[in-house]
């Protein structure tokens, strides 16, 4: 039976949680719940949870707080945000399930079902942990990157990632390893995490490491050639913006 631990610091949230798992999922035992860090890291150590619905604005500091007192930990966590920038990028970038207030029901359950239904081996969770509290501690100095596939979970170094490309809600990630990485997740929300680390969006089908541009041709409208000779459409419109990012570098 899975062990369930919901922290949030408003009593309604939790009610509403406890709620839908209840109705939802007979089967979860709901272990315990707290409104505080403190609290928190004593019921979550008392009840050892297979899973914790963590909210990030908590009694006390943050989630993230509650679980750098308690690593090395090995329970999956769900996090419940309203949209806190820095924390919702280190959830992104560990690929971490997450939830946004106000809770959606259906959303709600399938980060549930996710969780049930997830087979990944111990020690995968664990690194997932590491990135997403060694993230977080260094603000936003980005280093690596947790992409999910159906078949594993690759743990990427950013400054490897040549270049992105869309089909539809689709990503494929090409390294400069040779692999590419196809996960399921449209390239707005990569280029939202990734833009801020030299990263740039020529066309809206591709999205480029700006350190992997070897040049523009002015051919044909222009595109970019990367280092390894990959051409890339250039837009009409993100041509001035590149010339400019590059000039400057």
């Amino acid at each position: 039976m899975l062990k369930v631990v919901i922290v949030d610091d408003e009593p309604d949230n939790r009610y509403y949680n406890r709620k839908l798992l209840n109705n939802n999922f007979p089967e979860i035992e709901i272990a315990g719940e707290a409104g505080s860090v403190d609290d928190a890291v004593k019921v979550i150590g008392e009840t050892n949870p297979d899973l914790v619905l963590l909210d990030i604005e908590i009694n006390g500091g943050t989630g993230f707080n509650v679980l750098q007192r308690l690593k090395p930990y090995y329970f999956k966590v769900i996090f419940i945000t309203a949209f806190n920038d820095m924390a919702l990028k280190a959830i992104k970038y560990s690929a971490m399930d997450y939830i946004v207030k106000p809770v959606n029901e259906l959303e709600f359950c399938n980060a549930i079902e996710k969780v049930i239904n997830n087979t990944e081996p111990r020690e995968t969770v664990i690194k997932q942990n590491e990135f997403l509290l060694d993230y977080f501690k260094k603000e936003n100095q980005l280093g690596k990157i947790v992409l999910k596939t159906a078949e594993a979970i690759h743990f990427v170094d950013v400054q490897d990632i040549i270049y992105c490309k869309s089909d539809n809600s689709y990503t494929s990630f090409f390294l400069t390893t040779n692999e590419s990485i196809i996960v399921s997740k449209s390239i707005k929300e990569f280029t939202e995490m990734l833009e801020p680390y030299g990263f740039f969006r020529p066309h809206q089908s591709y999205l480029v490491n700006i350190k992997h541009i070897k040049k523009i041709d002015k051919a044909d409208g222009g595109f970019l050639v990367l280092k390894n000779n990959k051409e890339i459409p250039l837009s009409v419109r993100q041509k001035k913006k590149i010339l400019d990012i590059l000039s400057k570098m």
